[in-house]
């Protein structure tokens, strides 16, 4: 069996999915800058495995609407649409697993709606949760980044990252997914914080070769879809950090409870960046099954080791009980 595309209604937007295999469904949820594309390597494994694997492009990307107003980014809107995916298909249950963006959009389905999702795979980001008060997530930034520019903050004004990613699209993914890749040598891996000089794409280095992960096609559907769309969609996820936070006081202090894994590369930036929260996911998530961290593997884990991290999502999903 291929994997089949098609559009559904989802929470009001037209949702684009990708999708292989029959039987109890996983849906896999993508980061930035990427679309379903990016689960190639797993939508048939599980499939084969006897899963129906589903890979949206999330709102705002790739053949999925892409909505005018930043506001409709927010994290309720979000999760919302994978809500609307799960009743669309037919379903009741359904394993969420995010990648980067991914992992909040998936950690927050768990966290809202436990009577559908009832196990969680988390890639690269690690849950941890929101404490009561203390101050908007971009002011903390602020005061983190000093005199330096941090690439979140960088995102906050509209249009500014876009013009900078849009020139030479196939350029800047190539760039992307190097940088932050297991592959560059440590002076050329991805800094989270950079001089107020450089423009954020200048934190980005293009290798003499692809690795040997990605080919000239899998490029060639990433930069096709951001030539197309842009990446206003994308960026404005970004832009509701302090509106996320905002509207989810009532989850401080929570606890995940479902069965889960969490997979990250041993050079994987944001693992740096998150490292309090990588080392109290146990607490965080008692539930937590394994924590794993892939050796030579950077950000694009599911991509740069699929064979691993299939392995490491079949045993996780065949030992639910």
């Amino acid at each position: 069996m291929e994997i089949s595309h098609r559009i559904i209604d989802t929470n009001g937007i037209k949702m684009h999915i990708s999708e292989q295999g029959k039987g109890p469904l996983v849906i896999l949820c993508h980061g930035f800058p990427e679309i379903g594309y990016s689960w190639r390597h797993q939508l048939p494994a599980l499939a084969e495995a006897g899963f129906h694997a589903v890979a949206p492009d999330q709102r705002g990307y790739g053949k999925t609407d892409c909505p005018e107003s930043i506001e409709a980014y927010n994290i309720l809107q979000l999760v919302g649409d994978i809500v609307g995916l799960v009743h669309t298909l037919g379903e009741e249950k359904a394993v969420i697993v995010g990648h980067d963006w991914g992992a909040p959009v998936a950690f927050h389905c768990a966290l809202l709606r436990p009577d559908i999702f009832s196990s969680l795979i988390l890639l690269s980001v690690p849950y941890s949760p929101r404490p009561w008060g203390g101050t908007r997530p971009t002011e903390a930034m602020r005061k983190m980044a000093g005199d330096m520019n941090f690439y979140i903050l960088y995102f906050q004004e509209p249009g500014k990252v876009e013009k900078e990613l849009e020139v030479g699209v196939r350029e800047n993914m190539v760039k992307f997914l190097y940088t932050l890749s297991g592959d560059p040598p440590p002076e050329k891996r991805w800094n989270f914080l950079f001089s107020k000089e450089q423009r954020f794409i200048d934190t980005g280095y293009l290798p003499a070769a692809l690795p040997n992960w990605l080919t000239e096609q899998d490029v060639d559907v990433f930069t096709e879809a951001f030539e197309r769309t842009g990446f206003r969609g994308g960026v404005n996820w970004y832009r509701n950090i302090d509106r996320n936070w905002e509207l989810t006081p009532f989850l401080s202090g929570a606890k995940i409870h479902q069965p889960s894994l969490f997979i990250a590369g041993e050079w994987d930036g944001v693992i740096v960046m998150n490292r309090r929260a990588f080392d109290q996911l146990e607490k965080n998530m008692p539930n937590l099954k394994q924590k794993i961290v892939i050796p030579g593997a950077g950000h694009w884990v599911q991509q740069e080791r699929p064979q691993e991290v299939n392995r490491l999502m079949l045993e996780f999903l065949k030992n639910l009980k």
